[in-house]
């Protein structure tokens, strides 16, 4: 059982090469664009959200903060169109790899402090030690405040795993219920199903959302440092 749990978060493999990476290339296949002066519905609308999303993410930045906004915009379209995808059956969400969002995590947490080192160091090393400090609190809250600001990109790595992973594993127990059910009791078969479906659309609304999560703190990371 434990076996077939865990088999969907396996890294596929095809004739023992890695098909991650392709899978990772695939989500950008489908965003649709357009070669014409008057653009669709679908268009229309991808571009209305886009607008949305870019603005309320880059009101809060600075002409130099808002230089990413093109960077964050892309991330969030990634992250969601590969959660969306991971909840087909027989898929492969790439977002449950913790290896893939650290790699995601750290290099644009990094950019964010290296910015934020390199325009505002004042400010940002006033970070490591909050006014008004007593004197013999000093050495321990700047371990502290280090140590905090090592672990972001760990806590966003592992919140976007932990969050579509736990989904995942919900969806298929529940899923296992309802087919071993369905030859024992149809009324509670019909209930479970229910609550599948119901289940499903929450994962639909997780995986936007946590996609909008992940880009909002790096943007929040980013602000805090230009």
């Amino acid at each position: 059982m434990s076996e077939n749990l865990f088999a969907s978060f396996i890294a596929p493999t095809i004739l023992g090469l890695p098909a991650a990476v392709l899978i990772i290339l695939f989500p950008p296949l489908l965003i649709p664009t357009s070669k014409y002066l008057i653009n669709n519905r679908l268009i229309t609308t991808q571009q209305w959200l886009i607008k949305l999303t870019s603005k309320q993410m880059m009101t809060m930045h600075n002409t130099k903060g808002r230089t990413w906004s093109l960077m964050l915009v892309s991330l969030i379209i990634f992250i969601a169109t590969t959660n969306l995808l991971g909840l087909l059956p027989y898929s492969f969400t790439p977002t449950t790899q913790l290896s893939m969002n650290l790699a995601m995590a750290i290099p644009l947490w990094a950019g964010a402090v290296i910015m934020g080192f390199r325009s505002k160091i004042k400010n940002a090393l006033a970070h490591f030690l909050p006014q008004g400090t007593p004197t013999p609190l000093i050495p321990m809250l700047v371990i502290i405040e280090t140590i905090s600001l090592l672990i972001q990109p760990m806590a966003l790595a592992v919140r976007l795993t932990a969050n579509i992973t736990a989904g995942h594993l919900l969806m298929h127990l529940i899923g296992s219920a309802t087919l071993a059910m369905s030859t024992i009791n149809l009324p509670s078969t019909l209930i479970i199903f229910t609550i599948l479906i119901l289940l499903t659309i929450l994962e639909i609304a997780v995986a936007l959302i946590q996609a909008y999560v992940f880009t909002l703190l790096v943007s929040l990371y980013l602000h805090d440092n230009t």
